[in-house]
């Protein structure tokens, strides 16, 4: 028996600002499901060149009490960058709080609009550590 790996899902409380950040982070939306029945969407979204890749957004129209909070959640997403210090600096210039900014030169954490962690690690070796990131703080929780 063999397995592979299809998609991870997230569960989402506002579609158009959860597609914003994940778009940020440099992924394309590569299919979508809109079932009217069920009253609910799933937007599939992946770098471009990596669509076996996917996250899937799953957004109920009539809303979801349960979001945003870690409990209906899991872990985090991971994604590898080619410079880390780069992708976190485009995202801080772009509103997305680093809640564990890359000291180490290898990793940092970031939250959606929906709370889900995701961790973006160096491709490579570290990278050598080189401020503002050596010494910023964490913010919030990752």
């Amino acid at each position: 028996m063999t397995i592979r790996y299809l998609h991870t899902m997230v569960r989402v409380l506002d579609l158009e600002k959860s597609m914003a950040f994940y778009e940020k982070l440099g992924l394309r939306e590569i299919r979508r499901i809109d079932n009217e029945g069920g009253r609910f969407s799933l937007v599939f979204l992946a770098p471009p060149g990596q669509e076996e890749c996917p996250v899937e957004l799953t957004w109920n129209w009539d809303g979801d009490e349960g979001l945003p909070s870690d409990s209906r959640h899991f872990g985090h997403l991971a994604y590898e960058v080619d410079d880390i210090y780069e992708m976190c600096q485009q995202l801080m210039d772009s509103g997305v709080t680093i809640n564990r900014p890359p000291r180490d030169g290898h990793m940092a954490f970031v939250r959606s609009p929906d709370n889900v962690s995701i961790e973006l690690l160096q491709r490579g070796p570290r990278k050598a550590p080189q401020e503002p990131w050596s010494s910023m703080p964490n913010t919030g929780h990752w």
